[in-house]
């Protein structure tokens, strides 16, 4: 199925956070659907995009170059604005307010994330590589026929806590979750979360995140469902003109 969704006979603008990850594979996703996609490295290609995927791949090595390449500040910036981002494994962690176990650097320092989504997350949750999984899921909101998604887990973070602003949209069965307290490194406004277990898939918002990989599957409705979110930001715009 082809999703286009245009203003004025524009196709959407997607950008794909290129520093580190599965660049490609979603490029070819909002590709195939008709939006126009492009790698993004600068803040000045950050702000020619309408919305931002930000891929799986190593959460700590995205962390340390979206900040050298001057990318995290105005990405928390327009994250506060109301631009839509979804992000993929890494990405869900990249978007997570806390990670219950952050990568800590030489000195001592935790890894930073970029933020907006009122949750804790924990990395590698699921096993390393060796644990890597592939199951079906009932997903909530997702657009077309039909609510299972098949979802493919590899070294998968999951969502320990989630605030009142954050949407569950899927869960996978699991032994019960460490205790997320333990090595918390907690942003002073994400304190109201509140316990909940095994979580893969949310949105708050204009925020959307999953801690599989749709682009690897040839499951094209959860990006359908991002760039709804950047269709209906764009018509709001253009209301407001």
């Amino acid at each position: 199925m082809t999703f286009t969704i245009s203003s004025g006979g524009a196709a959407l603008r997607v950008g794909v956070l290129a520093v580190q990850g599965d660049v490609r594979e979603h490029i070819r996703v909002i590709e195939a659907l008709g939006g126009k996609a492009s790698p993004v490295r600068r803040p000045s290609e950050l702000e020619q995009v309408e919305g931002l995927i930000i891929p799986g791949g190593e959460s700590t090595t995205m962390d340390k170059l979206t900040r050298a390449f001057e990318l995290a500040e105005p990405l928390r910036q327009r994250i506060r604005d109301g631009f839509p981002v979804y992000g993929s494994c890494a990405g869900m962690i990249m978007l997570a307010d806390t990670i219950a176990d952050p990568s800590v650097d030489r000195l001592g320092n935790p890894q930073q994330t970029i933020g907006g989504l009122d949750m804790v997350v924990r990395r590698n949750a699921f096993g390393r590589q060796r644990e890597s999984f592939e199951t079906d899921l009932p997903f909530q909101e997702l657009p077309g026929n039909g609510s299972d998604v098949h979802a493919v887990f590899i070294r998968a973070p999951w969502v320990e806590k989630v605030g009142e602003s954050v949407k569950v949209l899927a869960q996978v069965e699991a032994p019960d979750t460490p205790p997320a307290e333990h090595g918390a490194q907690t942003r002073p406004d994400s304190g109201r979360a509140q316990p909940v277990a095994r979580i893969v898939a949310v949105r708050s918002g204009n925020l959307l995140a999953t801690s599989f990989h749709p682009e690897v599957t040839g499951e094209h409705r959860i990006h359908e469902l991002f760039l709804s979110l950047i269709a209906q930001r764009r018509a709001e715009h253009v209301r407001a003109l």
